[in-house]
């Protein structure tokens, strides 16, 4: 088994049936904000394909029914500091969507308290809709005591809203499990006015410095008492060590003649991590890590929570894993990893991720749990929910959906691209669609139909019925497609079965050249850099 582990299912269901308890050594989750808006991964193209096409990640819309109902009796009923500040809650919201969206937090939150060792943290991150009443419920969660920081994080520049002020930041809820929890000191780069007012004087090749005392003067413990250049002084470093400075050039004489050492800009980590975080930048359309998924947060982000709440081959989970930055910056910063999402798109979207960040090899590092391995699983799958269904079996042959919207598929359920006539070649399609129910030749024809009209290379039913002969012959006449690796059935048929037996698309074989997600770009381990030590304390 490998040691890391990608969850496909309700958190819920996954954290009580798989997690155990004071396993994990950091939790960051980014739920739901009750935002009542429906978010679409907005799949970007390159030149010369077809416009964007949005599919439906999630809907973030919370309604007060029978289903939150349960959920709020089954919270309430256990008792304690968590079953009163839901109950305070309905008085106060009534029976509203905040207070459905409450009751669906609670218990997750109960459930990773659990799993949480005594020296992990949390970060739940969320927007000032929510975070008020998210705070209460943590207190009641982990205890006021457990509270150590709301940070705020300037997720965009300023802008204008109509009737307010404009609204540029999230906040995330740090608490942790215990009085001893794991901290590593993490900064931030100083403000310009800082670097101005403090780093004011250059050497002859340009470097920044600022001048530090040298004297030993009111320091417990003392020095070292002797005359340097007429200055007779306790000094903070012993003399051996003061003509190696001065020899190095890292004394800076006052005006006085007075010594000082030279703290270069350029050797400064930079300012202790605040409780504001300005300086690292949302996605934009031109960032390269960006995906297209909604609410994807940026990895610098992620990467600062986990340097400063966890150690090497500590325990990551995130239970709200979406397209995976904290799984991919986890597995850069040398962190085992829990990811859970309730959605195969996801899934999928990890998986291309850390193939394209870590290269294939990548897949051997962690297991999918949860999803089908047989021709059972995948039809109750097809029973329980289609439209994931349909999403596992396009991950499978590296598909990505087509719009998920009922009725207006107009027989495509997945497109792949690739290009066979080098980079500046026309780009091609693959048609893809997935029939969880009785197949017959008049699919076959639809099928043929829609690649002729989407001017498509090739077209693939997908489908758990074993094709029959009249199937066969109907693929057969459509010919062959043509490209520098040989003819390819323009129309093909494979089976769930076959699928999990690892059979593929007959197509190009074009290594790199597959454009159907936006790759994720490569990553390299951290490595800590050695840190000169300009001084001895005494």
């Amino acid at each position: 088994m490998a040691e890391n582990k990608l969850y496909y299912g309700d958190n819920l269901d996954v954290l009580r049936r798989h997690i155990p308890d004071a396993s994990v050594d950091l939790v960051y989750l980014d739920p739901p904000f009750n935002s009542n808006q429906d978010y679409n991964i907005l799949f970007g193209h390159k030149e010369g394909q077809p416009a964007p096409a949005q599919i439906r990640a999630f809907e973030d819309t919370w309604e007060w029914n029978e289903a939150s109902a349960l959920a709020y009796a089954e919270t309430v009923e256990l008792g304690g500091e968590v079953s009163r500040t839901l109950q305070a809650f309905r008085t106060i919201l009534e029976e509203s969507d905040m207070l459905a969206y409450l009751s669906m937090m609670a218990p997750r939150l109960v459930a990773l308290r659990r799993a949480m060792k005594p020296t992990a943290s949390i970060y739940l991150h969320c927007d000032p809709t929510a975070s008020h009443y998210l705070k209460l419920l943590m207190d009641a969660v982990f205890g006021p005591a457990s509270f150590r920081n709301e940070i705020i994080w300037k997720r965009t520049s300023g802008h204008s809203d109509a009737t307010r002020y404009g609204r540029v930041h999230d906040a995330i809820l740090y608490y942790v499990a215990g009085p001893d929890p794991t901290w590593n000191e993490t900064y931030q780069p100083y403000e310009a006015e800082y670097v101005e007012q403090y780093y004011r004087y250059e050497d002859e090749d340009g470097r920044r410095f600022m001048s530090g005392d040298l004297s030993a003067a009111g320091l417990q413990g003392g020095g070292y008492e002797y005359e340097w250049k007429g200055v007779t002084r306790i000094w903070r470093v012993p003399e051996a060590r003061m003509v190696a400075l001065d020899a190095e050039g890292r004394v800076y004489y006052t005006r006085n003649g007075f010594p000082r050492i030279k703290r270069y800009l350029d050797e400064m980590p930079g300012l202790p991590a605040q409780d504001v975080w300005a300086d690292i930048q949302a996605l934009r359309s031109w960032h390269g890590e960006r995906l297209g998924y909604p609410t994807q947060k940026p990895e610098a982000l992620l990467d600062r929570i986990i340097e400063a709440s966890s150690n090497p081959e500590d325990v990551v989970l995130d239970p709200f894993c979406g397209c995976g930055t904290a799984v991919a910056s986890a597995q850069k910063l040398g962190r085992r990893w829990i990811g859970i999402d309730i959605t195969h798109l996801a899934i999928n979207l990890i998986r291309h991720r850390l193939q394209d960040s870590f290269g294939p090899e990548i897949a051997m590092s962690y297991d999918v749990v949860g999803e089908p391995v047989s021709v059972p699983d995948a039809e109750q799958l097809a029973k329980d929910d289609p439209y994931q269904f349909q999403f596992w079996a396009l991950g499978l042959v590296g598909a990505r959906p087509h719009e998920e919207k009922k009725g207006a598929d107009r027989g495509i359920d997945g497109r792949l691209y690739f290009h066979d006539e080098g980079a500046k070649g026309k780009t091609k399609q693959v048609i893809i669609s997935v029939k969880a129910g009785k197949t017959g030749p008049a699919h076959v024809r639809d099928l043929r139909g829609v690649v002729d009209r989407e001017g498509a290379a090739i077209g693939v039913l997908v489908s758990f019925q074993e094709p029959t002969d009249p199937m066969r012959k109907e693929a057969a006449s459509a010919d062959f497609y043509e490209s520098p690796w040989g003819k390819h059935a323009r129309i093909q048929l494979l089976t769930v079965a076959e699928l999990l037996q690892g059979k593929r698309i007959d197509m190009p074989d074009v290594r790199g050249a597959n454009v159907t997600y936006k790759r994720a770009p490569e990553a390299a381990r951290k490595v800590a850099e050695p840190q000169l030590e300009l001084e001895e304390e005494p």
